[in-house]
């Protein structure tokens, strides 16, 4: 292919060069314009040359290959960003997909994995709903030798995971807890504060990471009494949300504030490991709590309804995680791995989004398992154009909320 475009090229160079014989060779200036355009045409020809066949490489790469996506449920809005954005990421750059929503039955997304695997999908994406619960079903992935990439959570006590793309959750966790220490100036206020936890679904391998990441920022604190906890409960297990559910978070807090604050003790801070639950804490602290200040509450995702209560000062914090970059990393292991690669740290050059290359941090009970580990970042009411930066988000007619630019929430 290369050889037959440089040899047009060369064919058409030499008919200019005929062409410009007949003219009047005594001038030089005329002479050196042709030189200078057969230059200049000899360039383009190849330049041509050399990108449609980068093209012909990428495609045929991505031709015939399908790649399987399996996400945990439509009813949490950012599972519908995430599938929808790796859905049209990876189709534009050529694979088919095979998407699938488990309505965060556990049963259902095994049997949805099986049947990708009987559909002999050439690579399994998947954002598990319980990570636990999988193995089975992966070893089967294996023997049929299908790669698998854990998306966002951590796949446990299985060998069939190559790699894990997710955010630095433990870093989550440290946003929120030092947004908390710098929001109260606990180093120099002397308090002491009033703090409750709500963390996230135990079947989620995160969930642990994003509560410690939080606890281990503010401990400090903690223990030199500055920051009280009124419930007494500081464990994940005490505080955890199964399937990170609003209702159940709203029911919980409700709970604490009738049993530990309804004689008016001042809430300061509501420390909510993600938006589902936070949406809840804050219901809750609207509609049942005594105390006459705002307390604080903190968020994970930067879902709409949460960044709605973010302008109206019902939360004070999310940190975002930025599904498009997410999708691109994914995106790039995965063609490395389509194209008999195996993706290590030099991926990382070619990567749009900044990430770090981790071999050692998540021991999934088997192996541990290589990591590329994104970076998240805080927004609160001032830096909410950050979000419309990424183009996933716009302010409504009214320049007042944002809403998503996806065409499904």
């Amino acid at each position: 292919m290369k050889m037959k475009k440089f040899l047009a090229a060369v064919s058409s160079l030499v008919m200019l060069g005929a062409f410009t014989a007949c003219g009047d060779s005594s001038s030089n200036e005329s002479t050196n314009n042709n030189s200078n355009n057969n230059t200049e045409a000899t360039t383009k020809a190849n330049d041509a040359a050399t990108e449609a066949d980068a093209g012909a490489d990428n495609n045929n790469s991505a031709a015939g290959k399908t790649v399987g996506i399996a996400m945990p449920t439509k009813s949490l809005e950012r599972w519908n960003r995430d599938g929808e954005y790796l859905k049209s990421q990876f189709e534009a750059a050529g694979y088919s997909v095979e998407l699938k929503y488990s309505d965060n039955n556990d049963n259902q997304q095994n049997n949805d994995i099986q049947g990708m695997i009987a559909d002999k999908v050439d690579l399994l994406l998947i954002a598990a709903i319980d990570g636990s619960t999988l193995s089975q079903t992966l070893a089967d992935a294996k023997d049929a030798g299908i790669p698998v990439i854990a998306y966002d959570r951590l796949i446990m006590n299985t060998d069939a995971v190559s790699y894990y793309v997710s955010f630095d959750n433990y870093t989550v966790g440290k946003l929120q807890g030092e947004y908390v220490v710098e929001t109260l100036d606990l180093d120099n206020a002397a308090g002491p504060f009033n703090i409750e936890f709500t963390a996230g679904d135990p079947a989620d391998n995160n969930a642990g990471y994003f509560f410690n990441g939080a606890y281990d920022a503010v401990k400090k604190y903690i223990d030199d009494g500055k920051l009280n906890i009124p419930s007494g409960k500081k464990k994940f297990e005490q505080v955890a949300t199964a399937q990170w559910s609003t209702d159940t978070a709203l029911a919980n807090m409700q709970n604490t504030l009738a049993s530990y604050y309804s004689d008016g003790t001042q809430l300061d801070v509501a420390l909510c490991s993600n938006d589902s639950t936070a949406l809840g804490v804050a219901q809750a602290i609207s509609s049942d709590y005594n105390g006459k200040n705002v307390p604080i509450v903190t968020g994970q995702d930067g879902d709409i309804a949460n960044l709605k209560n973010i302008v109206d000062g019902k939360q004070s914090m999310t940190v975002y995680k930025n599904v498009s970059d997410e999708a691109g990393v994914t995106l790039e292991v995965s063609k490395a791995i389509l194209s008999g690669q195996t993706p290590d740290a030099s991926l990382l050059d070619s990567l749009s989004a900044e990430a770090t290359y981790d071999t050692s941090s998540y021991d999934n009970g088997v192996k541990t398992v290589p990591s590329y580990l994104l970076v998240p970042y805080v927004i609160t009411k001032d830096n909410l154009d950050k979000l419309v930066d990424t183009g996933l988000y716009q302010w409504d007619s009214a320049n007042k909320y944002l809403e998503s630019t996806a065409s499904t929430t």
